[in-house]
C-alpha cells in the first residue's frame, strides 16, 4: 500500500529545496498526517496548523443577566495553550494535515485555482495546495504567515488574491527545475486510481484520531475579578498536551472510512 504521507513528506522536502521562498523551512520540525473527509463533502483539502503560538493573557467567562444586566455565573480564569509536540529531542512547530481522500480527488476542473493554470493536467491542483500550506509557515515561527494587501499593509486574513498568485508562481518554477518526476507520479492518480494502483492507501495518524493536537484552556490561580457565587468549572483536557513519536499512527483509509493497522513511532511492526 502506499503510504501517502510518507510521499507527500518526500515531495516537501524537494519542493523546499528547489524554492528560495520556502529554504526556510526546517521539515524535522514539522509533521505531515492524515485526516478523514469524503470526497463528496465540502471542506478543506488540507491545513497548516501552528504549534508555536503563545500563551494567551488570562481571561475567562461570563454570564448576565439579560433583563438586569446582573452577573449570573463565571468561569475560572483561564489561559490558552499550545500542546508540546515532539518527535525523538526535537520539537515540532507545524502540522499540515491532508483530508483523505478528499485532497486526492481535488482537480482544477471547476476549481478558482484553474485560471492560474491555464491548460495545467488537472492534478496539478494537488501540487498547488502542497505548496499553499507550505508558504503558510511564517519565517519566524510565530504563527501563520501574515497576508499582505497590495498597498503593502498587513491584512488580519490568511488568505488573499496575492496569496494564490504568489503560490501559483512558485508551484511553476518549482516545475521549472525539472523536479524527478517520480516524486510526482502519485498526485496524478485520484484515490480510487491510487487504491487499484497500491492495494491500498495508509497514512501517519494521531493516536487520538480522528482528534490530532490542538489548542487547550488551562485554569490558572487569579482573584475573582467580579461578586459571583456561582462558578461554572472548565471541561478539562481531553485530549494530550504532550505527544511524541509513540503517538503516531498508521491508518488505512478508504472511500468511506479508515482502520488503524500499527504504530509508526518507538514500537513499529518490522
Amino acid at each position: 500500500m502506499i503510504n501517502y504521507t510518507e510521499r507527500l513528506a518526500l515531495l516537501m522536502q524537494d519542493v523546499v529545496a528547489r524554492t528560495s521562498r520556502l529554504s526556510f523551512i526546517d521539515l524535522s520540525e514539522v509533521v505531515v498526517f492524515g485526516r478523514f473527509g469524503r470526497s463528496d463533502a465540502e471542506g478543506a483539502f488540507a491545513t497548516c496548523h501552528c504549534l508555536t503560538l503563545p500563551e494567551t493573557e488570562p481571561g475567562y467567562f461570563f454570564w448576565k443577566d439579560r433583563d438586569t444586566g446582573e452577573l449570573t455565573r463565571r468561569s475560572p480564569w483561564f489561559v490558552t495553550k499550545s500542546p508540546v509536540v515532539k518527535i525523538g529531542t526535537r520539537r515540532v512547530k507545524y502540522l499540515i494535515s491532508f483530508v483523505l481522500p478528499r485532497f486526492c480527488d481535488q482537480s482544477l476542473l471547476r476549481s478558482r485555482k484553474a485560471d492560474l493554470y491555464e491548460g495545467a493536467a488537472p492534478w496539478l491542483a494537488k501540487l498547488d495546495t502542497v505548496v499553499h500550506e507550505l508558504y503558510h509557515i511564517d519565517p519566524a515561527a510565530t504563527g501563520i504567515r501574515a497576508v499582505q494587501r497590495a498597498d503593502g499593509s498587513r491584512s488580519p486574513r490568511t488568505h488573499g488574491p496575492l496569496f494564490y498568485e504568489e503560490v501559483a508562481e512558485m508551484v511553476h518554477a518549482y516545475l521549472a527545475t525539472n523536479p524527478d518526476p517520480r516524486l510526482l507520479d502519485f498526485l496524478q492518480d485520484d484515490f480510487a486510481g491510487l487504491t487499484a494502483r497500491y492495494g491500498g492507501v495508509v497514512a501517519t495518524t494521531f493516536r487520538n484520531f480522528p482528534s490530532f493536537p490542538q489548542r487547550y484552556m488551562e485554569t490558572v490561580d487569579l482573584p475573582a475579578p467580579d461578586a459571583c457565587e456561582r462558578i461554572v468549572p472548565l471541561k478539562s483536557a481531553s485530549q494530550p498536551i504532550v505527544y511524541t513519536e509513540d503517538d503516531l499512527h498508521i491508518r488505512q483509509f478508504t472511500d468511506s472510512s479508515s482502520r488503524r493497522l500499527t504504530r509508526k513511532g518507538r514500537h513499529c511492526a518490522a
